[in-house]
């Protein structure tokens, strides 16, 4: 069965009463070659357990199978679940998990349903919940990579660097656990329905350990996310509104000076680096 013929799609979809739902995002592939793409890109092969998320009809479950040793597939739309036992019937290293992901504790999937195997994700994310997923999966702390593809203004912030527009604290999120790398674009006319933006295909290779080494992690990553809270300010006015209550203003500019920033920059051009080095000073600051 071909899973990308428009046709086939919608006989299929007839045939089991499906319709689709606005708030999954659901949009299906019609380009054969965009699943095979993401399944090679991934890696996935007999030592692999690939978690894949909202598999809809399944074709990326389908060239996942041929290459993984198992596939766990996650699917919130219960009426899909008959359509994937049909398009999924001869393949019997897949399992699809009727569940919602955001409500899964992902570190006990991978070792109950990909029990010996190297885990890692390999997806079609719905663009509604992107960012809080991949921070999910990066967070359970127990997959080698992630694949997905994803709105292409997502990736291209995940993959930004210091100083660009798209860079945020979600960059930095992501550039300190992970080696993103920005693989190729996916038009709307490859999807059914078409969406009206572009998607991307990004793969995300776990760090071993993150890319800097602050003294307190979430300290860090509060120093981070406040200072883009206030992305047309500079660092000490942002630094200022999100941190004022702990630091007054003059503290926080001169542990700005002591990191050798100068007294005007704003926290977009930060790199990991500059970051950690601030966040280490504050830290060490309140510990006085």
């Amino acid at each position: 069965m071909n899973l990308c013929d428009l046709n086939t799609i919608r006989a299929l979809l007839g045939r089991h009463g499906f319709r689709f739902s606005k708030s999954m995002g659901q949009n299906f592939l019609i380009e054969p070659s965009v699943p095979r793409d993401i399944a090679e890109a991934s890696g996935a092969d007999s030592s692999c357990g690939v978690l894949e998320i909202g598999p809809g009809i399944g074709p990326l479950t389908v060239q996942l199978a041929r290459r993984a040793g198992k596939v766990a597939a996650v699917e919130l739309d219960r009426t899909l679940l008959p359509v994937l036992g049909e398009t999924l019937a001869e393949y019997d290293n897949v399992e699809v998990i009727s569940g919602d992901v955001m409500k899964t504790d992902l570190r006990q999937l991978a070792s109950e349903h990909l029990t010996g195997l190297r885990p890692m994700v390999c997806a079609n994310l719905p663009y509604n919940i992107t960012t809080p997923v991949l921070t999910r999966i990066v967070e359970a702390g127990c997959f080698t990579s992630l694949t997905v593809m994803i709105q292409r203004e997502v990736a291209r912030r995940i993959c930004a660097a210091p100083g660009s527009p798209d860079y945020g604290a979600f960059s930095l999120f992501m550039q300190y656990h992970t080696e993103p790398e920005l693989l190729f674009d996916v038009p709307p006319a490859c999807f059914y329905p078409a969406p009206k933006v572009t998607s991307s295909v990004l793969r995300c290779r776990m760090r071993q350990t993150p890319a800097v080494s602050p003294m307190d992690e979430a300290f860090f990553f509060r120093v981070a996310r406040g200072a883009f809270a206030l992305r047309r300010k500079t660092l000490l006015n942002s630094l200022s509104s999100a941190l004022g209550s702990t630091y007054s203003k003059e503290a926080l500019r001169d542990a700005i000076a002591a990191c050798d920033l100068p007294p005007d920059i704003r926290g977009e051009r930060l790199s990991l680096q500059e970051m950690a080095a601030l966040s280490d000073r504050l830290y060490q600051l309140g510990k006085q």
